[in-house]
């Protein structure tokens, strides 16, 4: 039995007798392993067991726990800041889970709230995606072709972790923090396709099937990411880089794509300060995108603190 369920009878047979005539709200949500879906047999080893958390009067309130996990209160509305500064670990953490009981909807409406980016946010958080890709996509190529074996391999599994956060964006799923990170990954539409030539570029012992993998891999998000429609549809094929010998996405072509289609003024100040490189933003992204560290996506405190390193003014 999962641990979801064990608390569902839990709150069922032992704490809603209890509160009969109470008004409240039940719910298993928040960290833990458990809550994603992702319990096991070694699960049980810490911090797991029969557990729910009641909301109402003489206990906590939603807009409290809520607030506690994001540094916000979804019923307040969710702004562009809100959104950057949220590691999706713990939008994941509260999206999923379980709710037991919830006649007034004080759960159900934070967590809609939060189900998803507003288009204009969806658009940079993509855009930021394909950036951080395009700026190593050629380095595959370029540290095998001058011997860097190691080089190469470590540059090759950086592109395939690039690539499939980028899956989660295409397929509007928060994606989990890293030890379930490649789970979460195999349980997308996506990873049907994408997972075979990922596998295979990171096992590969030449950096020429590296770089081709990655390409192959590249072009299938690429596709996916015109059939969004979230801005004009461009070429998935791989293509030169520049006048070497290398083959490339080059990622970046939708990062000037997607930007241009940003009308969101908060989220055009960050673009604009940001800056541009040959005409192509630089930007920083949502906060997964620029920090990874655990001590700071873990700490409300801290990645609430982040504003300026994310361009928010």
């Amino acid at each position: 039995m999962n641990g979801v369920e064990i608390s569902r009878r839990y709150y069922l047979s032992s704490v809603a007798p209890g509160l009969r005539g109470v008004r409240h709200a039940a719910a298993l949500l928040g960290p833990g392993s458990e809550v994603l879906g992702y319990d096991d047999e070694v699960s049980p080893d810490h911090d797991f067991g029969e557990r729910v958390q009641i909301f109402g009067p003489g206990h906590e309130s939603a807009g409290e726990f809520f607030a506690a996990l994001l540094g916000f209160d979804p019923a307040d509305g969710v702004t562009v800041a809100d959104w950057l500064l949220t590691p999706t670990q713990i939008f994941a953490s509260l999206t999923r889970g379980a709710v037991f009981h919830d006649p007034d909807g004080e759960l159900a409406n934070r967590r809609a709230a939060i189900a998803w980016y507003p288009d204009d946010v969806w658009r940079y958080a993509l855009a930021a995606g394909w950036l951080k890709v395009s700026q190593e996509e050629a380095f595959v190529a370029r540290t095998g072709a001058a011997g860097d074996e190691i080089g190469s391999r470590i540059l090759a599994a950086r592109l395939a972790r690039e690539l499939m956060r980028l899956a989660f964006l295409v397929e509007r799923r928060w994606a989990p923090y890293a030890k379930w990170f490649g789970r979460a990954f195999g349980e997308l539409s996506l990873a049907a396709t994408l997972a075979a030539p990922l596998r295979a570029a990171m096992a590969a012992e030449g950096w020429r099937e590296r770089e081709e993998m990655i390409c192959t891999a590249g072009s299938t998000l690429a596709a996916a990411t015109n059939a969004l429609g979230l801005c004009p549809e461009l070429d998935p094929s791989p293509r030169p880089f520049y006048t070497r010998d290398i083959r490339v996405l080059a990622g970046d072509r939708f990062t000037v794509a997607l930007t241009a289609e940003i009308t969101d003024p908060v989220l055009l100040g960050v673009v604009g300060r940001a800056g541009r490189r040959q005409q192509i933003p630089k930007l920083p992204g949502t906060i997964d995108q620029a920090v990874d560290s655990t001590d700071i996506l873990g700490n409300t405190e801290r990645f609430r603190a982040a504003g300026l390193l994310l361009g928010l003014g």
